[in-house]
């Protein structure tokens, strides 16, 4: 007998070789129907392999992230059995699933795939899943793998399997098709009910610019007919909601080739609800104690060597800056943390001193791939809300809710309710990714772990996550669409005190090393930015609106009387514009409401008369005639 330990704690005893599905079935027959795979000891496993020794497993379904990787990924084999069918000779790169269903890049060699062709795969692979073909795994020696796609005459999986150990090669099998692949996958093709292929793009074989372009056909799939019509529902939202489109149309920032790609440029508009969450922020760090401080956007590359940073982020960091100076180099800041470092580091501190916080409004440069550059969501030059607090072991936990108080309310204050919390750590199995001890690492994770527990977070573990110099906590954030992003983060680092070599003085007369948290509760103000105005369509809260009021005069003879109620209400720092085109007041009604403008004031005749402004909220419609002073009251009412 084998013991298997469930994830609510519980031990139940199986025969040795049980599988996954048997473990279903002993719990309902229900649970074994939506049983797509399962998490044996941290690894995916198909329901029907075997379970030969004590485990820990986690039966996955639909509901599941790992259960829709597993159903996405056997798609792709699908996608890439029914490529195969239907175009011979095709040579096949990878397939793996993503966050919104799954690719397969493919060297199609002389033909040219289009959209046009995609219903014709789409019902290949609906035609082959009903098919109900069973995955099959099968380990096979690395000297087998390269006979086998050597015939086959598929040069990437050749590729692929000369990186590989012999011993821990699979292959996967379903209908005519096989694959390289160490799974795991749903039970059979059965369960894939709706298919749609969602674009084509063009890949560089392994991410590298010096291989082949190959073509990467997207797609996703689901159980249900339903959930697919769902889904192509919430993208057609999700494009009125593109921050891309919206960023153009309010005119909030812009990008230009002759700057160079993935530079954003704030405009006016958008500067001005940059600069109001920035300045919210910057009044709740004052209040919790930060200092705030501004570090250059570059440093000698010997910096960056010891912090780590050019090791880690050489590749996709610009290139050096030389100077005149034979041999000296500077890189643009992937990082404002070393900066910080160097700034704590250069007086001597007591133990009384600390915590100390150090907060900055820093941008850093890393060199993003051009086809991974989206909007404002994936840049290459981006401003962090950071801030590196530095105190004593036995602060970090008191330091670590803090700073998770602030995170919190910053995204409860700007209308993200529906967050989970990510506890990022190392992966077991490549430890040489990460710098520090063993014991700098336990330490670590374990005050996170302990933090969150304390506070009843929502939280989920990801094995592997973790920054290269310490665990971290990330929120993962829905947005309006149900579509999770992840914003904030909190890390705790052991390693970097380590490598510059700070200190203080302790009670003891000693020195000591401090420990360093790094915290981000914006993240990136580019990203925050960009998912902000998808998840409110750009409709932002009225104390953040870059303008919260345009005045429309119904005609020029009304604009004396406009402009006097502007400065009125400029006085009381509320911000807007006076709309004195020469249009009729249903279109500047209908473009204010395009523009998003929270609040409309129409001023004609009778309002000049009565000194009152005609009230009309977006989406609202009219509120009747109020003075300003009774308008600035029903404004403050509504923050």
């Amino acid at each position: 007998m084998i013991n298997i330990t469930l994830p609510d704690g519980s031990v139940r005893q199986y025969d040795k070789g049980t599988t996954a599905m048997d473990i279903a079935m002993s719990i309902s027959s229900g649970l074994a129907r939506n049983v797509l795979a399962a998490k044996v000891d941290g690894e995916i496993w198909d329901t029907d392999r075997a379970i030969k020794n004590d485990a820990s497993v986690q039966l996955l379904t639909w509901k599941d992230k790992d259960g829709k990787n597993a159903f996405w990924h056997s798609s792709a084999h699908v996608m890439a059995e029914a490529l195969e069918a239907l175009y011979p000779g095709i040579k096949l790169g990878i397939g793996p699933a993503i966050d919104t269903g799954f690719y397969y890049d493919v060297d199609f060699g002389e033909r040219t795939i289009g959209p046009a062709d995609l219903p014709k795969i789409e019902a290949k692979m609906l035609e082959l899943a009903r098919q109900k073909n069973s995955f099959v795994r099968k380990e096979v020696s690395k000297a087998d793998a390269i006979a086998y796609f050597t015939e086959k005459d598929d040069p990437y999986k050749l590729e692929l399997i000369n990186d590989l150990e012999d011993g821990s090669i699979t292959f996967y099998e379903q209908g005519n098709f096989t694959d390289l692949c160490r799974g795991g996958h749903i039970p059979h093709t059965g369960y894939i009910k709706a298919i749609k292929l969602m674009n084509i793009a063009g890949a560089y074989w392994r991410g590298d610019e010096k291989n082949k372009m190959m073509t990467r056909l997207y797609g996703v799939s689901f159980p249900k007919q339903k959930e697919l019509t769902e889904y192509l529902q919430l993208l057609e939202e999700a494009k009125k909601r593109d921050h891309r489109k919206l960023g153009a149309e309010l005119e909030l920032f812009m990008f230009s080739e002759k700057v160079g790609s993935g530079l954003p440029i704030w405009l006016p508009k958008g500067t001005a609800l940059r600069t109001r969450l920035e300045d919210f922020l910057k009044k709740e760090q004052i209040k919790r104690g930060y200092t705030p401080v501004i570090t250059p956007h570059i440093g000698k590359k010997e910096l960056y060597m010891t912090s780590g940073h050019y090791e880690k982020y050489g590749e996709d960091s610009f290139q050096p800056i030389h100077t005149p100076r034979e041999g000296e180099e500077f890189l643009l800041k992937p990082m404002n943390c070393p900066h910080h470092c160097e700034i704590y580091g250069h007086k001597p501190h007591s133990y009384r001193e600390l915590p100390i916080r150090i907060a900055e409004f820093g941008t850093v440069y890393r060199y993003e791939q051009t086809g991974e550059l989206h909007g404002l969501t994936r840049v290459r030059g981006f401003t962090q809300d950071d801030a590196h607090i530095f105190c004593t072991p036995a602060q970090v936990k008191e330091e670590f809710l803090n700073v998770l108080d602030l995170t919190m309310h910053v995204l409860k204050k700007l209308g993200f309710e529906d967050f989970t919390a990510q506890i990022s750590l190392r992966d077991p199995e490549n430890k040489a990714k990460y710098i520090g001890t063993e014991e700098n690492w336990e330490n670590a994770e374990k005050a996170i772990i302990e933090a969150t527990q304390e506070v009843g977070l929502k939280t989920v573990t990801e094995l592997g996550e973790a920054a290269f110099y310490g665990p971290k906590l990330d929120f993962m954030v829905k947005d309006a669409l149900g579509r999770s992003w992840q914003l904030g983060t909190i890390q705790v680092d052991y390693n970097l005190p380590d490598r510059f070599e700070l200190e203080y003085i302790g009670s003891d007369n000693q020195p000591h090393r401090p420990v360093m948290i790094h915290r981000a509760p914006f993240g990136s103000m580019e990203r925050f930015i960009g998912v902000l105005t998808e998840h409110c369509a750009g409709k932002f809260p009225l104390w953040l609106a870059p303008e919260q009021f345009a005045i429309l005069p119904i005609s020029e003879r009304f604009y004396d009387y406009a402009k006097e109620v502007e400065n009125q209400l400029a006085a009381s720092d509320i911000r807007g514009f006076i709309d004195n085109r020469n249009e009729k007041i249903g279109r500047k009604i209908r473009d204010a409401e395009v523009q998003k403008v929270p609040i409309m004031l129409i001023v004609g005749e009778q309002e000049v008369n009565d000194k009152k402004v005609a009230v009309r909220i977006q989406g609202q419609g009219d509120k009747g005639t109020m003075t300003v002073d009774e308008f600035v009251s029903f404004f403050k009412e509504l923050l």
